[in-house]
């Protein structure tokens, strides 16, 4: 494998993200008031203890942002996780217990689920694809089509499910795409092409950049037909995505990357679904981009089952 953009783990910067959130999901619920349901119904000094349950089989996500969830809405909750982001689970297991005041458990307890079911949910789509391209040389990776505000929360759902980060954001690579192609046109005359772009932006971080720096960043186009494929790999970018492309012609595109520039990878893109990605990675692509890894994951079922303490 060549260069790859950051992967994300869970740290200090995706704490500070999904603390924005649940900040937000908190004043949602609250409006700065009351959940006046607990309030009327249970008396202050009870004390409970919950199950965390997964309702049926997955990969687990966001263990850590539950956690903060139980531990923001009362300091006197007692959380214990029974596994790790990233486990496999059956249906009916427990993936973690409470322990605390029960007004507050339930206060908390939508937030709780929903961060949890969303990025579990991601985890185990990611998971089912990865196994899709199994045997192949592909990667599976997703794409910046993410929930507003939570990119990098639904990246790493990503990571737990075995799949691989595609870049974060504008600031962490070059993507030369079609409409940077057709405005550059305009720009500098209708000769102007995906090669003649590469050269620029290889030209543009070596003034920009210190040596050590610029090695690590990553220049990619998109090409949506290989007519122009030799032209594109003599000017040497580290990755071609091909887009929409179907595999007789992306088995095409990988014998000349083999044959010309082996060390350029090639990246397939575009109405990937779980149907077709085999077929696609058997092509003998590198990696394979799947918005639907965080746009169209559906929510791992999740819930609390209530015991006696």
């Amino acid at each position: 494998m060549g260069k790859d953009f950051r992967q994300i783990e869970w740290d200090a910067r995706l704490r500070e993200d999904w603390q924005h959130l649940l900040d937000l999901d908190i004043r949602l619920d609250l409006d700065r008031l009351y959940d006046w349901t607990s309030v009327a119904l249970i008396n202050r000094e009870v004390e409970a203890r919950v199950a965390v349950v997964a309702r049926c089989d997955g990969i687990i996500a966001g263990l850590p942002a539950a956690e903060m969830v139980v531990t923001q809405s009362d300091r006197r909750h007692r959380w214990t996780a029974h596994c790790r982001d990233g486990d496999v689970v059956a249906a009916g297991t427990e993936i973690a217990t409470i322990e605390g005041p029960a007004r507050n458990l339930l206060t908390c307890e939508r937030v709780l689920l929903n961060v949890l079911g969303h990025l579990s949910g991601i985890a185990t789509l990611t998971r089912a694809y990865v196994k899709a391209v199994a045997g192949t040389r592909a990667r599976v990776y997703d794409t910046r089509k993410t929930t507003p505000g939570w990119r990098r929360l639904e990246k790493y759902a990503v990571r737990c499910g075995g799949g691989r980060n595609h870049r974060t954001g504008l600031y962490d690579a070059v993507l030369i795409k079609d409409n940077h192609l057709a405005i550059g046109a305009a720009c500098h005359g209708q000769s102007w092409t995906a090669a003649d772009a590469v050269r620029r932006a290889k030209q543009f971080l070596k003034e920009m950049l210190p040596p050590e720096k610029r090695a690590s960043w990553i220049i990619e186009v998109e090409l949506d037909s290989i007519d122009r494929l030799d032209d594109v790999l003599a000017a040497e970018p580290d990755i071609v995505l091909l887009d929409n492309l179907e595999p007789k012609i992306l088995r095409q595109a990988v014998a000349r990357r083999d044959a010309v520039a082996p060390q350029i990878e090639l990246e397939a893109s575009g109405g990937i679904t779980l149907e077709n990605i085999g077929d696609i990675a058997r092509s003998g692509v590198d990696r394979i981009s799947v918005g639907a890894l965080t746009h169209s994951a559906p929510a791992l079922d999740i819930g609390l089952d209530w015991k006696s303490l």
